[in-house]
């Protein structure tokens, strides 16, 4: 057997979704070297349908770092979005009350610009890789994989990064007395739909009715992608065009406000949870994204905490090759999970204010209505909203 070929790196990054590849960016623009590594083709990523709403931060990140201004010329700028709630709906204007905005923009065209920026900068990311393992992760780390051609490499770096998304091998490879998972399993899940339809709204909806839940979001002049509230265990074969329309028209139509329907070009169900895995750093090892935290999607937290992670990691990375200190590599877990639980309890009530236990008692619609007034009718509880929605103080910029 022939030798595995050696790579020797800097920072060898587990993962080329939008963390992994944004951390290899900044890591570049420092003149820190990198190699990413990818167990999923480039084709794969790019298909893959996920959620698209950014915090100003990660906009800002995007467009100042060299990655792309696309966002700002494809995307579409949002400054509110409207809670509607017994057949009425209130806008919650971002830009008035804590002047900030959010941007709808898909993550597949995220991950586009950013592997467009690596390829253009000469970045080492190997798609398409397999029988991906780590080693030594509490001295010098290693990174072994077989690429798209057969050929076995060993990474040697001084840090490996775990951007590898939920099923997250860096993750696994934590002994477990030194890690704990913090979980939460959602009794519900999202029926999705891409339908061929104009916009029914300038601006997302989120709706909560006796019925369950539904989001109304866009995604181009004429194709837009929906969601209502299902049983985890929903069969999409079961839902033809008529009853996926009756079903959302049963939560959100009502005084004088009506969807543009049209034809269902993709479904799918989205089951969610809430995961935590501290601290996020193992010896050498770090974790970023989804491979320490998920959070589900009804505060659009999801992409914006991962970028944010690599933000703070490079921070400290930028430090320790720059001055020698690792102080900031040293405190990244700790800073990085207290913004992962601001945003695991905003996601959490976000979800459980504007969802419908299937087991709802009068007691529990009653109260839950009266959650929704008064966010709604105070401008401290809309600000509370907007501020997390849109990203808190110290997001990344």
């Amino acid at each position: 057997m022939a030798p595995r070929k050696i790579i020797t790196t800097q920072v060898a990054i587990m993962g080329a979704g939008p963390a992994g590849l944004m951390l290899s960016h900044l890591l570049a623009n420092a003149g820190i070297d990198s190699t990413v590594v990818e167990v999923r083709s480039h084709k794969v990523i790019s298909e893959t349908v996920r959620a698209g709403i950014l915090e100003h931060g990660t906009v800002n990140l995007l467009v100042d770092s060299g990655v792309s201004d696309r966002v700002l010329r494809d995307g579409d700028r949002h400054d509110g979005i409207e809670l509607r709630f017994n057949g009425e709906s209130h806008r919650v204007d971002f830009k008035d009350l804590v002047g900030e905005s959010v941007w709808l923009y898909p993550q597949t065209d995220v991950f586009l610009d950013l592997a467009a920026r690596r390829k253009a900068d000469g970045g080492d990311v190997r798609y398409s890789v397999t029988d991906t393992t780590v080693h030594d992760l509490e001295g010098k780390p290693k990174v072994w994989f077989t690429d798209a051609a057969g050929v076995e490499y060993e990474v040697q770096a001084d840090y490996v990064v775990g951007a590898d998304g939920s099923r997250s091998h860096c993750r696994f490879q934590i002994p477990e007395a030194n890690r704990k998972w913090y979980f939460h399993e959602y009794p519900f899940a999202w029926f999705g739909i891409l339908a061929e339809a104009p916009h029914s709204a300038d601006e997302l909806i989120y709706a909560n009715s006796a019925n369950g839940f539904a989001l109304i979001s866009q995604r181009t002049e004429t194709v837009q992608r929906m969601y209502f509230q299902c049983d985890p265990r929903e069969n999409v074969a079961d839902w033809d065009d008529d009853r996926i329309w009756a079903e959302f028209r049963s939560r959100v139509n009502g005084n004088g406000f009506e969807l543009k329907e049209g034809p269902v070009i993709d479904k799918m169900v989205l089951p969610f949870r809430s995961f935590v895995h501290t601290p996020m750093r193992h010896g050498n090892l770090f974790l970023a994204g989804d491979a320490a935290h998920t959070v589900p999607p009804t505060g659009a937290k999801g992409l914006n905490l991962a970028i944010h992670d690599v933000k703070v990691l490079f921070e400290g990375l930028d430090s320790y090759y720059n001055s020698g200190s690792t102080h900031l590599l040293d405190t990244f877990s700790d800073r990085a999970l207290e913004r992962v639980w601001k945003a695991q309890q905003f996601s959490y009530w976000m979800t459980t204010m504007l969802h419908t236990p299937v087991d709802a008692d009068d007691f529990t619609r009653a109260r839950q209505l009266g959650e929704l007034n008064s966010v709604v009718s105070s401008r401290h509880g809309m600000a509370y909203l907007a501020e997390a929605y849109t990203g808190w103080p110290g997001a990344v910029s």
